[in-house]
């Protein structure tokens, strides 16, 4: 029996890709750098299937390009604003993602952005590598507390909820934003508010939203302007949610004092940036998900949604599910 053809825009773990190969006739790019969209329209075409990470665009002259034989889009991310679904539900092409699975790994990723910027423990770590440190200062340093602290969450879905409970062991108040979950489970302490009052009082403030036209540029001058100069921001979710112009603005300005992200707007983010000069100010390139446990569930979850497409069952993980009806 023919296998079905699939291209797999770059390696994923062994755990899933294992399964593409055995089960598949799979195309998977080489490089360490995703295809060029001229490569990209040229290696879909004749595809039954393919899988596709945040770094793929894949909209409508990418599934025109693959053929009228396309059965199943698979992303190996919770996230899917890569792709444009209603041009795949136009099309009755399902779109699979891997959700729930990397929750707590991203929340604890984020716990320890929030606890290294506000601790300046990667400023601590350059100051003894260039040769600062000749003795014990009482003022060296100096960070913020997290004890008794307020946390807030924009956002309170999975990842949103795993922060507020590892929050609970530091004894801190949580309040969080998010217009669909406006009642917090009865075992979770935290309390809802809206967002100007979130950014008024938080100590510590931790992205949790999806990528939306109204959540784009989200954290603007403006509410940056709410801020404490003693507040601390923490980006895990996509780069586009926050304005990098007026984040920079504020940190040079020091009216807030630190931020750590995690997803930035480009990516990566050119070395000629002006975030990249300020101390204050800690950039990581996008690894909130990156434990081996977690990536290769990721890439057996992206595998499973890949098969049951090409078999024409549902998929375990869709996004429009409405392509079944």
């Amino acid at each position: 029996m023919k296998k079905p053809k699939v291209f797999v825009t770059r390696a994923i773990p062994n755990r899933g890709l294992d399964l593409v190969l055995e089960f598949c006739d799979a195309d998977v790019w080489p490089g360490e750098l995703p295809p060029s969209r001229e490569e990209l329209l040229e290696r879909v075409r004749g595809v039954d299937g393919l899988v596709t990470l945040l770094t793929d665009r894949i909209d409508s002259e990418v599934m025109d390009a693959a053929g009228p034989q396309l059965k199943v889009i698979s992303n190996q991310a919770v996230g899917f604003d890569n792709i444009d679904v209603p041009a795949a539900t136009q099309r009755g092409l399902p779109v699979g993602n891997t959700p729930d699975v990397l929750t707590d790994a991203t929340a604890d990723f984020a716990f320890a952005l929030m606890m290294t910027a506000g601790r300046r423990i990667a400023e601590g770590e350059r100051y003894v590598r260039a040769g600062k440190w000749k003795t014990w200062s009482p003022s060296l340093l100096l960070g913020v507390d997290f004890k008794g602290a307020t946390l807030g969450l924009v956002g309170f879905g999975r990842i949103g909820k795993a922060m507020a409970r590892r929050a609970s062991g530091f004894d801190m108040r949580v309040i969080y934003y998010d217009p669909l979950e406006t009642r917090p489970p009865a075992e979770i302490k935290a309390t809802h508010v809206d967002l100007d009052t979130l950014f008024e009082e938080s100590d510590f403030i931790s992205l949790h939203t999806p990528l939306t036209a109204d959540t784009r540029h989200l954290i603007n001058a403006a509410h940056l302007a709410l801020m404490k100069p003693t507040a601390v921001l923490v980006n895990t979710s996509r780069g586009p949610v926050v304005d990098l112009d007026a984040l920079y603005e504020a940190l040079k300005a020091k009216r807030i004092f630190a931020a750590a992200l995690d997803v930035t707007e480009p990516e990566p983010l050119p070395m000629d940036h002006p975030l990249l000069t300020l101390d204050n100010a800690l950039i990581v390139p996008h690894i909130a998900s990156a434990s081996k446990t977690t990536r290769d569930k990721m890439a057996w979850m992206a595998a499973q949604n890949l098969i049951a497409g090409l078999k024409g069952e549902h998929l375990p993980n869709c996004v429009n599910p409405q392509v079944y009806k």
